[in-house]
């Protein structure tokens, strides 16, 4: 005699739809993660920090003697302190990026891409914690200005960090859509250090904009981070004691055929950089399986 089972009750799963609200939400976690796994990594911290201060201290302490020579009235280490603000936030905001790679190495990032809620905002979260980490790394450098004669000016702190957080955003969207686009962590590694260092020597960090070949100016003029280091170290020079052969030696500004670049357009640059990064890692990540 064969018995009928009854029948087991399914139970209804629900998927809550997307909003504005989840959206902001996983933003917002997204960004805590981050910052909780930064703070937890004090060897990362050093390490990112070491590398500018080195240049500042050292490098830029050595050719002193010998730029005070040929142009008076300028500490070499003031021209290279808005270079080592870009430097500091250059490899921080791409390597806090780069975290995409491994969370998809080690399957956290599938968990992330099944939640209910628009893949752009995992990408905005990203792009908001490491503009926030390469922000406050910036913050660390600015403190040691008064070490090589840059005057702490509230006006010129403020301006300073401005221009910090809109470049971290920048560099962190670029890392974003750097990290989309590799499978591995070794790659991301090595792509990364491929596009950084030609971006950073040929942004004017370590060398004026005038008197250029003309190889060279047509290089450093198509760099984008050239329009991040400029403005920086326009604000710098504007509160700093400098003979003017100096100031026009070591700050000429970038020039487009004759035409001085306002400052106003060049950081326009730098946000449509960071926005046009931003969309293209957003499509990218949308491909993610």
């Amino acid at each position: 005699m064969t018995t009928t089972r009854p029948a087991t009750a399914l139970a209804a799963v629900r998927v809550p739809e997307r909003s504005i609200v989840a959206d902001l939400r996983a933003i917002r976690i997204v960004w805590q993660r981050d910052i909780i796994r930064f703070l937890h990594e004090r060897s990362r911290i050093a390490a990112s920090l070491l590398s500018p201060l080195l240049y500042l201290l050292v490098f830029g302490a050595g050719l002193t003697p010998i730029i005070s020579d040929a142009v008076s009235g300028i500490d070499f280490r003031q021209f290279m302190f808005s270079g080592m603000l870009v430097m500091t936030v250059l490899y921080t905001g791409m390597f806090s990026a780069g975290s995409i790679v491994f969370d998809r190495e080690f399957g956290f990032l599938r968990e992330m891409l099944v939640a209910p809620v628009r893949r752009g905002a995992i990408v905005l979260g990203k792009c908001l914690s490491g503009a926030t980490i390469a922000t406050s790394q910036g913050i660390v450098v600015i403190g040691f200005a008064g070490l090589v004669g840059v005057p702490y000016h509230p006006v010129l702190i403020l301006t300073l960090v401005a221009e910090l957080l809109l470049l971290s955003f920048s560099l962190t969207a670029l890392g974003v859509m750097m990290a989309t686009l590799t499978k591995g962590g070794p790659t991301f590694m090595a792509v990364s250090q491929l596009f950084l260092m030609p971006l950073f020597f040929l942004s004017g960090a370590l060398f004026p904009l005038g008197g250029l070949p003309s190889w060279l100016q047509l290089l450093t003029r198509l760099n984008p981070l050239t329009y991040a280091v400029d403005p920086m170290r326009d604000a710098v020079f504007g509160y700093l004691d400098v003979s003017p052969e100096a100031a026009a030696a070591f700050n000429p500004g970038v020039s487009w055929f004759g035409w001085h670049v306002p400052v106003a357009l060049e950081l326009a640059i730098v946000a449509v950089m960071g926005a046009g990064m931003l969309v293209v890692g957003a499509r990218q990540f949308n491909r993610e399986e």
